[in-house]
């Protein structure tokens, strides 16, 4: 064996001047391609700018304004529909029918949800007429509505209130259903019962379904909406988008179908990302109940 083996080398000794931490800075930022790629608007504002681009090729590939109007035809119809007024007057007629089968399917479904979580009898209740009349559409109540309350504001009502009720109900008493006994025995203890235990308890801890619902009867309650003005048009002859869009239908002005449509799909986008994502981050993002 030799005699290195014994004696292995010894490292020299060095020392290193480190930088002062108030120098160098702690967290380095991401490159500014990446950063900007983070922000959700601009991804979604690609998507758009690609599904605008394809829609310009393909109709300029057809070539037949009538059956698909090119993009650019398209936003010309509804910047003209929007500085001559009559597509804000049109929103605004079928907005404003729809606020009020909104809010009154609101108030239905928390009804509903506050005797089902209060009783069994509610309970059945609940389970019982969801099962009947949630698989049953909107739209197909237009006919009795047209009977029951005319051709008027009334009908629209009606059918908003069915097509909001029903899926808000569903997802109010899942949530209510999955909020942890720790929270309930806590409101309990408190002395909180009846609408006071719901109000304070059940309906903030389970604030995520009730939004979901909501965005849900959202979405039921415009198409369904659409749909009824393209059945029977006008009320008091003052009509809504889908009246809008039926008329131009007939004079065969596909660029205002188009720009009707267009008008739907952007009031929805306008909806679902400004105001719901407004109170996802001031509610359940801000408590940390949702990521």
């Amino acid at each position: 064996m030799s005699i290195n083996s014994y004696n292995p080398p010894i490292r020299p000794e060095y020392e290193r001047t480190l930088p002062r931490f108030d120098v160098v800075p702690i967290e380095r930022k991401p490159p500014w391609a990446q950063r900007l790629w983070q922000h959700g608007w601009l991804r979604k504002s690609l998507i758009l700018v690609v599904l605008a681009i394809l829609w310009e090729g393909i109709a300029s590939w057809q070539d037949n304004t009538l059956l698909l109007p090119t993009f650019t035809a398209t936003a010309h119809a509804l910047f003209k529909g929007l500085s001559s007024g009559e597509l804000i007057e049109k929103a605004g007629i079928s907005l404003s029918v729809l606020i009020q089968g909104y809010l009154g399917g609101i108030l239905c479904a928390f009804l509903l949800t506050t005797a089902a979580v209060s009783t069994q009898l509610g309970r059945d209740l609940l389970s019982t007429l969801t099962a009947m009349f949630n698989p049953l559409p909107a739209i197909a109540l237009l006919p009795l509505a047209l009977l029951w309350f005319g051709l008027g504001r009334g009908s629209l009502v009606f059918v908003l209130v069915h097509s909001v009720l029903w899926p808000l109900a569903l997802n109010t008493y899942a949530g209510f259903q999955g909020v942890p006994e720790t929270l309930r025995m806590a409101g309990r203890n408190y002395g909180l019962r009846g609408l006071r235990y719901v109000l304070q308890i059940l309906i903030p801890a389970a604030l995520p379904s009730i939004l979901s619902g909501l965005k849900i009867g959202w979405a039921f309650a415009w198409r369904t909406l659409i749909a009824a003005e393209l059945v029977f048009g006008a009320s008091s002859g003052r009509g809504g988008l889908g009246w809008y869009i039926f008329q131009n239908r007939n004079e065969l002005y596909t660029d205002n179908v188009f720009a009707g449509l267009a008008l739907v799909i952007i009031i929805g986008l306008l909806v679902e990302n400004v105001i719901f994502h407004a109170f996802e981050r001031v509610t359940v993002r801000r408590w940390g109940v949702q990521r």
